[in-house]
């Protein structure tokens, strides 16, 4: 077979590069026309308690989401010892207009305090039905509660979070500390609270969950 040249293979070349242009993957891993302003809002998990703010949960989370390609805006709404009902008394100052998205992780410290669960499960959907009626979507970061508290009240706090997240179609990710609750070298000597290591192993867990939770805001 006589082998062709000139401008007949510059035009082959020419459609191979364009089919390969179309069909390989970008090198951002959402086609993202602006940055998205997410809103971390939390207890002292989030807020960093102990910690410097660059290695506190929204820090370390948007600079994993950057180095993937992301173009996202993490603000830290964490308060050190909120309940969710605290949570829900600041909602609309801690979420500004404009958010695209948050990230709600709130419920330890009702658990640690032993608090009714039907009251944190009453704040966390009234948290999620005031941000959905903002047009706001919602991840939910579930917490379990400790072993201690007796069979009853694990079944009904634990389920909480998957009843509140399969109710409203959440984004849920089970156990926020999950792979640091209970590991002394990954916690600050209050035994409660992780350290900037046990911050990047939270958030290694928890990013495709987040990444899932992106997909959906890029497709509103």
């Amino acid at each position: 077979m006589k082998r062709q040249s000139g401008p007949f293979m510059t035009i082959i070349f020419a459609c191979a590069a364009a089919l390969v242009a179309m069909i390989a993957p970008s090198s951002t891993p959402l086609a993202q026309e602006r940055t998205l302003r997410l809103v971390a809002l939390g207890d002292s998990l989030t807020a960093g308690y102990g910690l410097p703010q660059e290695a506190a949960f929204p820090a370390v989370l948007e600079r994993a989401l950057k180095a993937k390609g992301y173009r996202v805006e993490i603000a830290n709404a964490g308060v050190s010892g909120d309940t969710s009902s605290g949570g829900l008394d600041r909602l609309d100052w801690s979420v500004p207009d404009g958010t695209d998205g948050v990230i709600v992780e709130l419920g330890a410290n009702d658990m640690l305090r032993g608090l009714d669960p039907a009251v944190t499960r009453r704040s966390l959907e009234t948290i999620v039905e005031r941000l959905k009626a903002r047009n706001i979507p919602v991840m939910l970061a579930g917490m379990y509660a400790s072993r201690n508290l007796g069979a009853d009240y694990i079944r009904k706090f634990d389920i909480l979070y998957s009843d509140i997240a399969k109710r409203h179609d959440l984004v849920l990710y089970p156990f926020f500390l999950d792979g640091v609750a209970g590991e002394r070298s990954l916690n600050l000597p209050d035994g409660l609270h992780p350290t900037v290591k046990g911050v990047e192993i939270i958030v290694e867990r928890i990013l495709p969950s987040v990444e899932a939770f992106l997909a959906r805001l890029t497709q509103r």
